[in-house]
C-alpha cells in the first residue's frame, strides 16, 4: 500500500471512497484526524503543504497558550523568588535578633555579676576595714565665731595623725593592722542622700573595725580652752591650754588616738624617736588588751626598744622577746631577721647563719616570701655585697629614701660601697643620705661610716676622730664594731688603745683576726698563727677568718698555705672579690700569670670598681703579652 493511501489524503488512493480518507478509511466520523494531527501527518509525508485553517488557529491558540503560560511561570517565579529572599531576610533578622537576646543576656548578666562583685567586694573590704574616722568636733558658736570650729579642730587633729603616720617608717605599715592609715585618716563630713559612699560606710559601720573619733572644744572658766577627744573603744581625754597652745593640744590628741587606735605603730614610733623607755611602757600597758595581730609586733618593737641598751643583758632579753613574736606569728620575718641580728649582737655569728638560713627555708627560698633586706645579716657575714646593697636600694626606693627597719639605710649602702672598694659612691652617699639628727642610732652610725671611709682614703686622724665619736656611744657595743675601733687605733699607733677595745669587743670573728694581725705586725708570728686559727673555731663557715690568715701567710711568703686559705674563704664567701684578688696576687708572685687573671677577673665580677683590683689585672695582662 502507498504512502498517500495509508495517510487518505484528498485526491489520491481509492476512487471508491468519494472524499476524505482516514485511519479508519471514514470520512468525518469518529478517528478523523483533528487538525494538528493532519498537519503533522502532511509534514510527514513530505508534501509540505500549507496548515489548513483550523490548525493554523489552533497552534495560534496553543502558542498564545504557551506564551501565558510562560508569563505566569515568570511572575510565580518571580514572586517564589521575592519570597525567598523575604523568608531569607526574615531568617536573618531572627538570627540577628536571637543573636542581639544573647548578649543583652550576657550583658545583663555581666552586669548583674559586677554588681555583685562590687557588692562582695565591698562588704569584704567592710570586714576588714581598720579606718581611723575623724568625725567633726563639737564647738559653742561662741568660739565658731573666733574661728575655733569644730572641722576645724578635726582637721587639725587628722593633719597632725597623718604626720605620726608618714613618721613612722616600718615595714608593718603595709600589713593589715596597719593599713588603716593609709589613705584612711580623713574628716568625715555627714551627707544628705544615699550614695555608694553611704552604702560603703553602713557595710563598714555594720561589719568593719572602724574607729570613729570625735570630741569637743569648750571654753574654760578661766578662758582657756579644752580639748576632748573620745572614740570607739577609746577612753575620753581632755587636754587644756590657752588658745595660743592649741596646736600643741591637738598634736597631743593625735598622739594619744595613735597611741590607744594602733598601740603596735606607736611603740615603733617612740622608738624611732629615741624614746626607748616610754616605748617599752607602751608596749607593756597596750599588749593585753592588742589583737592577736598585733602582739607580734607589739613583742618586736619592744624587743628593739630594749635592745638599744646596748648590753648583753639587753641583747638577751630583746632576743626572748624576738622569739616569742616568732612563736605568735611564724611568717614574722622581719622578728626572725631581728634575732639573727641579735644572736650577732651576742657573738654568735655563726648561730646568726644558720638562723637566716632557717629563714630562707622557711620563706621559701630567695628571693621568696621574706623581703632580701631582711637577709642583711647573713649577706654581711658572708660577703654577698652586691646582694645586700641591691636590697637596700630597693628597701629605701619603696620607703620614701629612709628604710623601712634600720634607720637611715642609706649609711650602710655607703658602708657596702666601702667593702666593694667603690670610695666615690660611698661620699656620694654619705652626702646624700636622709639622717634625723633627733636619732641617736643614726648620728651613731653616720660617725661610723665616716670613719671607714676615712680609714680607706687613708686619712688614719680623721678615721681616729670619727672612731672615737662613734666609741662614746652605746651602740660601739653591737655588731662587735669595738673591733674595729681596735683597728684604727692600731693604725693610729696606739697599742693599748687598741687592745683595750678588743677587750671590749668581745668574741667575734673580726676581733679575733684583728688580734692575730697585731700579733703578727708586732712580731710575734706564732701567737698570730694561734690566733687566726681561734679565728676559725670560733665561726668556721664564715670567710673572714680565711681571708685574714691567708693574706698573711702571703707575706711569709707560704704560697701553698695562702692559696689554701683563700680557697677556703672564696668557698664560703663566694660572692667577696677580696680572696680572689689575694689569691691572684699569690699567683702574679708564681708567675702564674693567665691563672691570676683568671682569678682578677672573678674578682672584677663582684668589685667592678675596685681601682686597685683593675691595676693589677691590667699590669699582669701586660706581663702575658
Amino acid at each position: 500500500m502507498a504512502d498517500d493511501e495509508f495517510f487518505g489524503i484528498p485526491g489520491s488512493g481509492d476512487a471508491e471512497s468519494g472524499g476524505e480518507a482516514n485511519l479508519t478509511g471514514q470520512v468525518g466520523g469518529p478517528g478523523a484526524l483533528d487538525p494538528t494531527a493532519a498537519s503533522l501527518a502532511m509534514q510527514a509525508s513530505g508534501q509540505g503543504a500549507p496548515l489548513p485553517p483550523e490548525a493554523a488557529e489552533y497552534f495560534r491558540r496553543q502558542a498564545q497558550m504557551v506564551a501565558i503560560q510562560t508569563e505566569h511561570l515568570h511572575e510565580q517565579r518571580r514572586e517564589t523568588i521575592a519570597l525567598l529572599r523575604d523568608q531569607e531576610l526574615e531568617s536573618d533578622l531572627r538570627r540577628v535578633a536571637m543573636r542581639l537576646r544573647i548578649v543583652m543576656q550576657v550583658l545583663t548578666l555581666l552586669v548583674a555579676v559586677g554588681v555583685a562583685a562590687a557588692v562582695g567586694t565591698m562588704i569584704y573590704d567592710a570586714t576588714k576595714s581598720r579606718a581611723v574616722i575623724v568625725d567633726v568636733f563639737e564647738a559653742p558658736p561662741g568660739l565658731v565665731s573666733n574661728g575655733f570650729s569644730g572641722r576645724a579642730v578635726a582637721g587639725a587633729v587628722s593633719d597632725q595623725l597623718a604626720t605620726l603616720q608618714a613618721s613612722t617608717h616600718s615595714s608593718q605599715s603595709a600589713r593589715s593592722i596597719a593599713s588603716s592609715w593609709t589613705d584612711d585618716i580623713k574628716v568625715q563630713i555627714p551627707q544628705t542622700g544615699l550614695t555608694i559612699g553611704d552604702v560603703d560606710q553602713f557595710l563598714k559601720s555594720r561589719l568593719g573595725h572602724d574607729i570613729h573619733i570625735g570630741g569637743t572644744l569648750v571654753q574654760t572658766a578661766n578662758g582657756g580652752l579644752q580639748l576632748t577627744v573620745r572614740g570607739t573603744g577609746i577612753v575620753a581625754r581632755s587636754f587644756t591650754g590657752t588658745a595660743a597652745e592649741l596646736p600643741r593640744m591637738t598634736s597631743q590628741a593625735a598622739e594619744y588616738i595613735y597611741a590607744q587606735s594602733q598601740p603596735a605603730l606607736y611603740v615603733i614610733y617612740l622608738n624611732q624617736a629615741g624614746k626607748y623607755a616610754e616605748a617599752i611602757a607602751a608596749a607593756r600597758a597596750s599588749f593585753d588588751t592588742a589583737t592577736d595581730d598585733e602582739r607580734p609586733v607589739i613583742l618586736n618593737a619592744w624587743a628593739n626598744a630594749v635592745s638599744n641598751a646596748s648590753t648583753p643583758e639587753a641583747y638577751r632579753e630583746a632576743l626572748r622577746l624576738y622569739r616569742a613574736a616568732v612563736a605568735a606569728d611564724p611568717d614574722f620575718w622581719v622578728a626572725r631577721s631581728n634575732a639573727a641580728n641579735e644572736l650577732v649582737n651576742l657573738g654568735d655569728e655563726e648561730g646568726s647563719v644558720i638562723e637566716q638560713e632557717a629563714m630562707r627555708i622557711a620563706a621559701g627560698g630567695r628571693p621568696g616570701r621574706a623581703s632580701e633586706v631582711l637577709y642583711g645579716d647573713f649577706d654581711g657575714l658572708t660577703f654577698n655585697l652586691q646582694a645586700e646593697r641591691a636590697a637596700m636600694i630597693a628597701d629605701i626606693t619603696a620607703n620614701g629614701g629612709y628604710g623601712a627597719e634600720t634607720g637611715a639605710q642609706g649609711l650602710g649602702i655607703a658602708d657596702v660601697d666601702i667593702q666593694l672598694h667603690n670610695l666615690p659612691a660611698a661620699e656620694i652617699r654619705l652626702q646624700t643620705t636622709q639622717v634625723q639628727p633627733g636619732n641617736d642610732f643614726d648620728m651613731a652610725n653616720l660617725a661610723f661610716e665616716r670613719g671607714r671611709l676615712a680609714q680607706a682614703h687613708g686619712d688614719t686622724a680623721e678615721a681616729l676622730k670619727q672612731a672615737e665619736l662613734f666609741g662614746a656611744t652605746r651602740y660601739a657595743a653591737a655588731q662587735g664594731d669595738y673591733c674595729w675601733i681596735a683597728q684604727v687605733e692600731e693604725q693610729a699607733g696606739h697599742k693599748d688603745r687598741a687592745d683595750a677595745a678588743l677587750e671590749k669587743g668581745g668574741h667575734f670573728v673580726d676581733c679575733y683576726r684583728f688580734h692575730a694581725d697585731f700579733l703578727d705586725e708586732r712580731g710575734d708570728w706564732p701567737g698570730a698563727q694561734r690566733a687566726y686559727a681561734a679565728a676559725v673555731a670560733l665561726a668556721p663557715d664564715l670567710p673572714a677568718a680565711y681571708y685574714s690568715w691567708g693574706v698573711a701567710l702571703a707575706r711569709h711568703g707560704d704560697s701553698a698555705g695562702a692559696i689554701e686559705k683563700l680557697a677556703a674563704a672564696n668557698a664560703r664567701g663566694p660572692h667577696w672579690a677580696d680572696p680572689l684578688k689575694a689569691w691572684g696576687d699569690v699567683l702574679a708572685q708564681k708567675t702564674s700569670l693567665s691563672d691570676a687573671v683568671t682569678k682578677y677577673d672573678e674578682a672584677l665580677a663582684y668589685a667592678p670598681a675596685w681601682p686597685e683590683l683593675k691595676t693589677a689585672r691590667d699590669t699582669v695582662a701586660a706581663r702575658i703579652k
